[in-house]
């Protein structure tokens, strides 16, 4: 990627007229998967108050579903690869439906570790649309508008986040969380589980172009495309610890102090927070038809990292502040990435996307790791973490800006 083809992006469209129906379609897989993880982030809180356990230990909410992902991601493309796109969203979305269907028994016995297999279950599920949706956007137009295209898509996972958070604000955080807490946990998984069986057998009814590889430009010796491309996949892990240790613990730096109650921290993390995330997106996939992707991933990074300062800082109310804007500049990271990533690839798309999306491992590894700073040592040290992960991310942009 280079500031030559920036000028030239803006005559380009976004998506591919022939692909436009796919596009759409595909598009609202972002939707359901980004509700899926963002509904966890107020179920995280939920569980610590109902069972009493802290926040190491509930952040085994997220090491189960992301657990999956890297369990899952590169059989997930060795099936895409094999069955196509079509075949590999309708199996996701199955095994997403079965494993939100299956709260329904968890629930009867409230045992804290039985609901960690449901959310493995939807893990299985999610890295399948993932790995097949990621890289088949990138496709459905020219490669110089990729990142942006990707960032579009992704901005529909934004909104899901937003929804999935103010879904479980409404049925997990109120005053009296322990009662009918069975229900209250089962009766939003039973409705994502029926709709999402239902937009699965759609998907068996229509009919997906198994779009061509493009081939990508050359950019050098082959060697150096590869150095690249890890380095990328070190900047997703490193994003992804960041990013969902940030959202599993936003509501309890947000409440523990008494600042907010939890069901206001909730919603101030989906109208305020995920709010800007999901208009970072908008404007970061219009930005980069005028902007090189690296020169505003590497923007984005900065700001990222003076957030996490200003919020690891005891300034009160602007410390909170700061942690809200965070979401703005890291809402384009991860399409960037991605989409750059692919670029060093050498067009081997199908098993690139799946080596990537072993990325997703770093949201099993981060909130572990912040919950026990957190309760060793303190919510405000504990942004230390997703700070060293942003510095990362920082590196990846530095070096691809230089290529």
């Amino acid at each position: 990627m280079n500031n030559n083809n920036t000028s030239s992006s803006n005559r380009i469209a976004l998506v591919a007229r022939e692909y436009l129906v796919p596009f759409i379609l595909i598009t609202s897989l972002f939707f359901m998967w980004g509700g899926a993880r963002a509904i966890l982030d107020v179920l995280n809180k939920h569980f610590q108050l109902t069972f009493g356990i802290n926040k190491a230990h509930s952040a085994l909410m997220q090491s189960a579903i992301y657990g999956a992902y890297f369990l899952g991601a590169i059989p997930a493309g060795m099936f895409i690869k094999r069955w196509g796109t079509r075949r590999g969203v309708v199996t996701g979305l199955t095994a997403f439906a079965i494993g939100s269907l299956l709260f329904i028994p968890v629930s009867y016995v409230m045992q804290f570790e039985l609901f960690l297999l449901p959310l493995f279950v939807i893990g299985c599920g999610l890295v399948m649309l993932e790995t097949a949706a990621n890289p088949y956007v990138t496709l459905l137009g020219d490669p110089r508008t990729s990142a942006g295209r990707l960032n579009l898509a992704q901005s529909f996972n934004g909104l899901g986040c937003i929804m999935g958070v103010l879904l479980g604000g409404f049925f997990f955080l109120h005053d009296d969380v322990q009662a009918g807490s069975g229900t209250k946990i089962a009766l939003p998984y039973t409705f994502i589980g029926i709709i999402v069986l239902a937009v699965a057998f759609a998907f068996t009814r229509v009919k997906l172009p198994e779009v061509k590889q493009i081939k990508q430009s050359e950019k050098g010796n082959t060697g150096g495309f590869r150095r690249l491309f890890y380095v990328g996949l070190a900047a997703l892990v490193a994003y992804e610890i960041a990013e969902i240790s940030i959202n599993t613990f936003f509501i309890n730096y947000m409440s523990d102090d008494g600042f907010l109650s939890p069901k206001d921290a909730a919603t101030l993390l989906s109208i305020g927070g995920l709010g800007l995330f999901l208009g970072g997106r908008v404007a970061g996939s219009l930005l980069m038809r005028r902007i090189a992707a690296p020169t505003m991933l590497m923007i984005c990074a900065i700001g990222t990292i003076a957030a996490m300062i200003f919020t690891m800082m005891p300034l009160g109310t602007a410390s909170k502040v700061a942690l809200v804007v965070c979401f703005a500049f890291e809402s384009i990271m991860f399409p960037t990435i991605f989409a750059l990533s692919l670029g060093y690839a050498g067009g081997n798309t199908e098993r690139a996307s799946s080596i990537l999306m072993l990325s997703v491992v770093g949201g099993a590894i981060g909130p572990l790791a912040m919950g026990w700073v957190s309760d060793t040592i303190s919510n405000s040290a504990s942004f230390a973490i997703p700070l060293a992960g942003y510095a990362v991310v920082l590196i990846f942009a530095l070096l691809t800006r230089r290529n």
